[in-house]
């Protein structure tokens, strides 16, 4: 059984973290980033061709955490594959020992390294978790019965700091109605933000993991809240990155990010950290944020 699902819907409070595979084969290093959170998260999500830069894929990095006996939490887009493609991985996914999946709809290629791919988009992010649903009772999207059937632990995004935030709140209920069993949620930087998301969705009784994205500068801060949608960083954090020596800045991003989840935790499930290359910081979030 999913060691993540033990945690949640055991009332236990989580901790995930986040690698990204590379542009390569050489996935030493990205393993190594995995390592580091050994013991200290309770599964590991690996993207799925990130901002939509071609990279080794998902299942592949996935499968070697299973064999070195960590859980990885596949993160599973619409954007590259048609519902054919989108059910032959789910099993084989389940075929390689891979029990939790993250169901996205994919950033859009003109957004990535390729901007002249064609976007397949055959499902939606609602639809695959139905498929998978359907998958996990036996049957495939035509009705056909399956030799075996897996049991994935079925997840799905959701943004808080949206605005308006109503129609996250429509969607997230279809998700669960589609088989959503957890949460995950975009950056929060705001926790006034995410409280209100959490009155407004308290009544959907679901496990919701709180999204701390390591900040690196405040050039970043402001590139994301110029291009990610639902995400806005305020002026104090920015102000912080910015009076903040080079040499220093990794130690306030761990304390910022330690704040942010002091604040949030008491109205949440779980963390879900997201360190963006900065790997090594998560064992420090988790000590300062007082997680362990």
């Amino acid at each position: 059984m999913s060691k993540l699902k033990q945690f949640l819907e055991g009332g236990k409070f989580a901790v995930t973290g986040e690698i990204g595979p590379p542009k390569g084969v050489d996935i030493e290093r990205c393993l190594n980033d995995a390592e580091k959170l050994r013991n200290k998260v309770a599964a590991i999500n690996v993207t799925d061709l990130q901002s939509a830069v071609m990279r080794i894929g998902s299942m592949a990095v996935c499968a070697k955490l299973v064999e070195r006996g960590l859980e990885p939490v596949y993160q599973l887009t619409c954007r590259d594959r048609n519902r054919l493609a989108l059910q032959s991985d789910l099993l084989s996914a389940w075929a390689l020992g891979i029990r939790n999946v993250l169901c996205l709809t994919g950033d859009h290629p003109v957004m990535g390294d390729h901007p002249e791919a064609k976007p397949v988009y055959d499902l939606d992010s609602v639809q695959l978790l139905k498929v998978a649903s359907t998958l996990n009772g036996g049957i495939d999207m035509s009705g056909h019965e399956l030799e075996g059937a897996p049991d994935f632990f079925l997840g799905a995004i959701v943004t808080p700091a949206a605005d308006p935030l109503e129609p996250q709140v429509i969607k997230m209920e279809k998700k669960i109605e589609a088989g959503a069993k957890f949460f995950q949620t975009q950056a929060i930087y705001e926790p006034e933000k995410f409280e209100e998301f959490v009155n407004q969705t308290k009544r959907f009784n679901i496990p919701i993991m709180a999204g701390v994205v390591v900040l690196k500068s405040a050039t970043m801060a402001r590139y994301m809240n110029m291009n990610v949608a639902g995400i806005n960083v305020p002026d104090n954090i920015i102000t912080e990155m910015e009076q903040t020596k080079k040499e220093d800045r990794k130690k306030k991003s761990v304390e910022i990010a330690a704040r942010i989840i002091h604040h949030v935790k008491p109205m949440c499930q779980g963390i879900h950290l997201m360190p963006l290359g900065w790997d090594e910081l998560v064992p420090q979030i988790i000590q300062e944020a007082e997680l362990g």
